[in-house]
């Protein structure tokens, strides 16, 4: 409708104004109607709608309801036009779009829905703000302030999301860990020495025991009888009973040796008193 106004050179008739405007009817309802349309005119071989003005009316009649207002009303009356996930700004246009069609001027009433359809949070900001709180009856400030508060929100919003995208912060995982101490490095020094063990005596194979010459080197008992321990006799002429079983290994190899001198003694003696026998 703007650029029809605003360029209506560009269009020599009605019919040339109707074919433009429909040309963007492309969804919904509007694509169903412009269909609806041609397919008369192919029908009958005239197209509909003759005028500019003949076209408004129908547009109208197809696209905006006679009853408006009351549905405008009920709408209001409701929670559907509630602020939702909408953004101030467009929950303020569809606010101010129901009241209109509604015919509300009230002030009051006015405060009131707008009040109830405002998220929670930011109409409790404007309700508790300490300094410059806009009055319950001044509407326009109730909008500015609202406007504001979710202005700041989309603000911090975005500044919160481009944070979080350059900077992750640091978990215990990417933190940095201390090195152990088993894995610094240290200096290592040299062991100390260990002394040489000493060399083990090499012991002589030693000299093979000759019993003869101990027996030659052995003093002579200053007893003469080993029997009985007195100097005046050999133990063969002991008085005293011989008792083999109370003499030592050495008293008895004594005793063996006296009585094989004696045996050779007295051989000797027999030799030496026997007559010598002539030979013819």
């Amino acid at each position: 409708m703007l650029y029809l106004r605003l360029a209506p050179e560009q269009f020599s008739c009605d019919e040339e104004k109707i074919f433009w405007t429909l040309a963007f009817f492309k969804d919904g309802r509007a694509t169903r109607w412009s269909e609806n349309l041609f397919r008369q005119e192919a029908d009958t071989g005239v197209f509909p709608i003759q005028s500019w003005a003949n076209f408004e009316r129908q547009f109208w009649s197809q696209f905006f309801l006679v009853n408006a207002e009351a549905d405008a009303v009920n709408t209001l009356e409701g929670s559907s036009y509630y602020q939702g996930n909408q953004t101030v700004d467009d929950y303020l246009n569809c606010f101010l779009t129901l009241v209109s069609d509604a015919g509300y001027t009230d002030p009051q009433t006015l405060m009131v829905k707008f009040r109830r359809g405002l998220k929670t949070n930011i109409q409790g900001q404007i309700a508790t703000m300490p300094f410059r709180r806009p009055a319950d009856t001044d509407l326009e400030a109730w909008y500015a302030a609202a406007q504001r508060i979710d202005q700041a929100r989309l603000t911090n919003e975005a500044f919160q999301s481009t944070l979080r995208s350059t900077t992750t912060a640091p978990t215990c995982s990417t933190l940095p860990q201390p090195t152990p101490l088993s894995m610094l490095y240290l200096p290592q020094s040299a062991p100390p020495p260990v002394p040489p063990r000493p060399a083990l005596p090499v012991l002589s194979r030693g000299i093979p025991m000759d019993v003869d010459t101990v027996r030659k080197t052995r003093p002579t008992p200053p007893w003469g009888c080993y029997q009985c321990r007195e100097p005046n006799h050999l133990m063969k002429d002991c008085p005293h009973r011989l008792d083999v079983q109370r003499l030592t290994a050495e008293q008895r190899e004594e005793l063996i040796k006296d009585l094989m001198a004696l045996k050779d003694a007295v051989a000797e003696e027999e030799v030496g008193s026997s007559p010598e026998k002539d030979f013819v």
